[in-house]
């Protein structure tokens, strides 16, 4: 679909209601102009957050709400409300004066401003809050990303440590459990401790609570009119809270109907390697959605304007939503605390050259499209499963982003969904049932060192081709032992061309000492600085499943060196893996050529970034070329598309033209 603009936008209620006449005027304006199709008001946000809002303060900012709605729905465009705080976002310096409950972190240390889930005064509060507006027909209110018990400064980890959550673990529990005990049982070294399960479960039940009373009232006090948002944030962290997706998407939609928000850009500038990152976590929360919930990425930029990021990386990003298949890019462009739009005339005009290229982005990318690529494993309970080793919260989090960035910079596509070829990383491992695993080993799975050895300590070391298998600190040599590792020199069994190749495994924070089954090929092996052998630095295998196998010693795939060479053999890799009937497009002729490969409307369609600072002519290897012509289109930062020419050799697909940093290169057949 052609792009849909949704603008965040504050009007300040100070100067009274003819000031917000003149200012919603204003802003209707600038968003026809611009052809933006909805205004999002923001309320009591950011450098205007007073509190929680209640009394004369909130009368006011309904007031000035019902006065801009008004305003902007007469020039024709829709209206969404966004409240700024629900729970609460960080304290920075305000204190409540509602008598909500506090949040409480790990540690103990008590919020003076955000309030606990449990609390009923607030969850009272909160519905009241949302109906009251719900009232005035908007088509969308939001849930903040505030609604979460991680990342709520100052708090160390966040809250949810409060004396009313406690008491309903105690209830599940049998017993009452202090807050110290609970704490460290949740990171105890080893298997889970049977107390996280249960404080998973006090967690999501009260969300899901919070969420389905706030929705009940917003589709009861709008007579229906009115849908709830949730705005979130990254899985790994709602993992580690006991999400469910599923249960809380369904516990806002009372009507049938809720909206998405999915968190994936960062604030500000970034090195254009991050849209690796930025594709893989909206393919991710896409596979959550269900077809009942609407998609609106929020283009992030804070705290404002090309100052805070450029506007092509915020058209970069724009394309990157696009591809997703979202209903609307919810834009946050303007400073929230400055009130006049007519301040900034850039941003219109960022919006008007952006649209060309975001709207055939979003022609040939619906939200029915299929994506291909390497598979990424995701449980959303994974941080039940994962073993601690006794530091914080945070180390239960995990999420594919590793695997996920180390495929896209070396030019593979991924998909969240089921896919010939798959790669499991890290520790999520634990977080499947061996029937899961099986399913996995029975097709092409792609291991680092950490799922490596989680494999094998559950038994599966024959049928990933592994005798041994185990961790190795960075700070441990054994005496006796080879000594540090420190580089990884490749064989023959890797490919002719690989042979003789050195790596460096030096900056590895740990490193999986592997010893290969007979049958399994040691492609490369890891040496120490004076070239004694240490282990097998990567193996490959052919199970008894019929699956293919291979196992990379690096336990941190964020560090390895990359270049050309890791390039091409971790394509080898990929190719091993798919066997006899390889199929996957893979991308060459640049550093951090980034893909996405998707098919709708009868066509597939591989769309390139360079996230390196060079311009690049991508390379294509495709094992089966397209029958007829590929249409070929080059997108540049904020430019017209225009058509690119491309080159047939072998079974390699060139592209004519030179992308440029942040460029997109568009490939349909």
């Amino acid at each position: 679909m052609s792009v849909r603009y949704h603008l965040r936008f504050q009007i300040h209620p100070y100067e009274g209601t003819d000031s917000v006449a003149v200012a919603a005027a204003e802003l209707a304006k600038t968003c026809t102009g611009a052809g933006v199709d909805e205004v999002v008001l923001l309320l009591g946000a950011e450098e205007h957050f007073t509190g929680h809002l209640a009394g004369p303060e909130e009368d006011l900012w309904f007031d000035a709400a019902a006065t801009a709605q008004e305003v902007l729905l007469g020039a024709g465009l829709e209206v969404s409300l966004n409240p700024w705080v629900t729970a609460g976002h960080a304290d920075r310096g305000r204190t409540g004066a509602h008598g909500f409950a506090p949040m409480v972190s790990p540690d103990g240390e008590v919020s003076a401003a955000q309030a606990s889930f449990a609390c009923p005064r607030w969850r009272a509060w909160l519905s009241a809050h949302y109906g009251r507006f719900a009232e005035l027909g908007f088509r969308v209110l939001w849930l903040e990303d505030d609604f979460r018990f991680h990342n709520h400064a100052p708090l160390g980890w966040g809250g949810g440590f409060e004396p009313l959550m406690l008491e309903r673990l105690a209830d599940l529990a049998g017993r009452p459990v202090p807050r110290p005990e609970l704490v460290a049982a949740l990171t105890a070294p080893g298997p889970p401790h049977p107390l996280r399960v249960l404080w998973q479960q006090v967690w999501r039940t009260a969300q899901l609570e919070v969420a389905a009373q706030v929705a009940a009232e917003v589709h009861r006090r709008s007579a229906g009119r009115s849908r709830t948002g949730l705005m979130s944030s990254g899985l790994d962290a709602a993992s580690v809270e006991g999400r469910d997706w599923g249960a809380l998407f369904g516990a806002l939609a009372p009507g049938g109907r809720a909206v998405h928000r999915p968190h994936f850009a960062p604030y500000s500038d970034a090195p254009g390697r991050e849209l690796s990152r930025q594709l893989w976590m909206l393919e991710l929360q896409r596979s959550l959605r269900p077809d009942f919930v609407g998609s609106e990425p929020e283009i992030e930029n804070w705290p404002h304007t090309s100052w805070s990021k450029s506007d092509a990386q915020t058209w970069s990003e724009m394309v990157a939503a696009q591809l997703s298949g979202a209903d609307a890019l919810l834009l946050n462009l303007y400073p929230v605390h400055g009130g006049s739009p007519g301040r900034h005339p850039r941003i219109p005009e960022l919006l008007e050259r952006a649209r060309p290229a975001l709207d055939l982005v979003g022609r040939q990318h619906p939200r029915e499209q299929r994506t291909f690529g390497v598979g990424l494993p995701f449980a959303q309970d994974a941080a039940a499963h994962v073993r601690a080793h006794g530091g914080g919260l945070a180390e239960l989090a995990v999420d594919p982003g590793p695997a996920a960035d180390l495929l896209l910079r070396c030019g593979v596509p991924v998909t969240a969904g089921p896919a010939p070829v798959q790669a499991l990383f890290g520790p999520s491992a634990d977080a499947f049932d061996d029937t899961a695993v099986r399913a996995l080993l029975a097709g092409g799975l792609l291991l680092d060192g950490v799922a490596a050895v989680i494999l094998h300590r559950r038994g599966f070391g024959a049928l990933i081709g592994l005798q041994e298998a185990e961790t190795v600190g960075r700070e441990a040599s054994a005496p006796g032992g080879p000594g540090p590792y420190a580089t990884e020199h490749l064989g023959a069994a890797a490919g002719e061309e690989f042979r003789g190749l050195v790596l460096s495994v030096n900056a590895q924070p740990a490193l999986a000492r592997l010893r290969e089954a007979p049958g399994a090929e040691r492609w490369s092996e890891v040496r120490t600085p004076d070239g004694r052998p240490w282990g097998a630095a990567r193996t490959a295998f052919a199970n008894a499943l019929g699956g293919r196998v291979a196992v990379l010693a690096a336990t941190d795939a964020r560090v390895l060196p990359l270049d050309d060479h890791a390039q091409r053999l971790l394509h080898r890799t990929v190719r091993f893996l798919e066997g006899p009937a390889p199929a996957l497009p893979l991308v060459s002729g640049g550093p951090y050529l980034i893909p996405h490969l998707s098919y709708a409307y009868g066509a597939t369609t591989l769309t390139v970034a360079n996230g390196c600072q060079d311009p690049a002519r991508p390379v294509v290897d495709l094992p089966r070329l397209p029958d007829g012509t590929v249409a070929a289109t080059l997108l540049a930062p904020l430019a017209e598309p225009r058509p690119a020419d491309t080159a047939v050799h072998g079974q390699t697909l060139r592209f004519g033209a030179e992308l440029p940093h942040r460029g997109w290169a568009v490939l349909r057949w």
